[in-house]
């Protein structure tokens, strides 16, 4: 009968993110998300239903960004062969994108209640 000496990967998983810092979001990644929740959008659409709170010129940074974090995804649309034109990327939340902003809004209700005197 072989001893396993190796710890179970999962609690090695437990105590290696116990030392990392909590994942941030930023307040434009989280209305990313937010338009994100109901399904995917490509990069102009996102800027149009931000209302403002999104520009032209940052809105695909940001994605890019969040991509790398994980907290969005992206495909090619697909586009019939005599369509001119390059593809547009779609994006939507990951699992872990719409987790982590439940639990920002959690975080900022509870912050923004008030305390009674």
């Amino acid at each position: 009968m072989s001893t396993n000496s190796q710890a179970n990967p999962t609690q090695n998983s437990r105590r290696s993110r116990a030392n990392e810092a909590p994942p941030r979001l930023s307040g434009k990644e989280a209305v990313v998300l937010e338009l994100l929740q109901d399904g995917e959008q490509y990069g102009l659409e996102i800027v149009r239903l931000s209302d403002g709170r999104l520009k032209r010129g940052t809105v695909y940074t940001t994605l890019n960004r969040m991509q790398q974090k994980g907290y969005v995804e992206s495909r090619s649309e697909e586009k019939p062969a005599h369509v001119p034109g390059i593809p547009r990327r779609l994006f939507r939340a990951t699992p872990y994108g719409l987790r982590l902003l439940a639990a920002h809004e959690l975080a900022t209700n509870f912050l923004l209640q008030e305390v009674p005197a």
